[in-house]
């Protein structure tokens, strides 16, 4: 038997954030990141929907990209102070992740992160608040998915939470949130819901359920990703939904191996998360395709791309994201990142022996040892094809 878990509701298009004002509830809690959503309107604007539902609103910013056990056990502090029945994560990945967390423990003070860290093995939430995602980026999904990654900054443990529980209730996803974004940022998000999509429909645990909405995705992101990078009005609306899909699908059929590399070395190399999914993806196709290759060809013959066999639609599939590196200026090798060679090869058994540890790797439909983790990582910092 399997599962498909997403948001009981999900309000999407153009003014979907009216939505707040048909809202129940007495208080909420807002998370966000800076305080660039205060001061180009979209929080006062939340503030005054909800104000029209008689929600009386608290704000908690300062969420730090990457977010902190620190942060969010002041937020949940912030939280028990104004005890608040709606949580509302607004911005990217990284205040909607932490909010999620703070969630849980502002219904949970005596719980841990160690607790949190095992899968599915949360408490039952919403004895105290629902919970709602209104994300102004295009990529992470994280409103529609049971997963949020927060870190302890003093030890660089991360503590990875996957679980239904953390499903938001609602999502608000409004087109028009994400006009202000930077072409760098449209580029990093856009990517990494590619890399949602394809790693979802490749994954052990695939369904039709996923793998339609992987699908449907994948087209609408390589029919409007550049020209959202490019400022096209319609495209930057296209994406936000493009990602949402993506999301869905990979918050049920979960990720591969592109995901476990970036995850372990973020940080470590001070690397923003599309942009290293940007680079792992078309090694890790490479590598994957001797296990998922029909699946690969199968996206490729789906997006018109040239190839009368297996293995050159496979290959048509990993130009196809060299062209997106291209054509947004992203760097096709960490090499071309700017990470120096000596960090790399000091750090490469570190990142290896961890990638192959995370949670994602799992669902990779090619199980992959230390050594041939360092040799993918080798291949995608010097920009050699993946021939093992």
């Amino acid at each position: 038997m399997q599962r498909f878990t997403i948001p009981r509701d999900v309000y999407f298009g153009e003014n979907a954030i009216e939505h707040l004002k048909s809202v129940n509830g007495s208080k909420a809690m807002l998370v966000i990141g800076s305080e660039r959503l205060i001061q180009d309107g979209t929080v006062p604007r939340i503030q005054a929907l909800l104000g029209e539902a008689n929600i009386e609103t608290s704000i908690f910013s300062g969420v730090e990209n990457d977010p902190s056990v620190a942060t969010v056990m002041s937020g949940a502090q912030a939280m028990r102070e104004f005890n608040p029945d709606l949580v509302v994560g607004i911005g990217g990945g990284s205040p909607i992740d932490a909010a999620k967390a703070m969630w849980i423990f502002y219904e949970y003070p005596e719980f841990t992160f160690e607790e949190a860290a095992k899968p599915f093995n949360l408490p039952e939430l919403r004895k105290k608040a629902r919970f709602i995602a209104i994300p102004t980026t295009s990529g992470t999904g994280t409103e529609v998915t049971s997963f949020s990654v927060i870190t302890n900054h003093e030890t660089g443990v991360k503590y990875p939470i996957a679980d239904y529980n953390i499903t938001p209730d609602l999502a608000i996803v409004d087109t028009g949130l994400v006009q202000s974004m930077t072409p760098s940022l449209v580029a990093n998000t856009g990517m990494d819901a590619l890399t949602h999509a394809f790693e979802a429909y490749v994954s052990k645990v695939r369904n039709p359920i996923t793998d339609s909405l992987a699908m449907k995705s994948i087209e609408m992101t390589v029919e409007s990703l550049v020209q959202s990078y490019k400022g096209e009005d319609q495209a930057r609306k296209d994406m936000h939904i493009a990602q949402c899909l993506a999301g869905m699908s990979f918050s049920n059929a979960i990720l591969g191996i592109v995901h476990s590399m970036a995850h372990k070395t973020g940080k470590i190399f001070d690397i923003p998360h599309g942009c290293a999914n940007a680079i792992y993806l078309s090694y890790a196709v490479q590598f994957n395709a001797k296990a998922a290759g029909a699946e690969y060809a199968d996206i490729a013959r789906r997006l018109g791309l040239a190839g009368a066999t297996t293995d050159e639609l496979v290959a048509s599939l990993v130009q196809l994201v060299k062209d997106f590196r291209t054509a947004m200026n992203m760097p096709h090798t960490l090499k071309e990142f700017g990470i120096a060679e000596d960090l790399f090869k000091s750090s490469l058994d570190e990142i290896s022996k961890n990638a192959v540890g995370d949670p994602c790797t799992g669902t990779n439909p090619r199980d992959i040892s230390v050594e041939e983790m360092k040799q993918l990582f080798e291949a995608a910092y010097y920009g050699t094809d993946v021939t093992f």
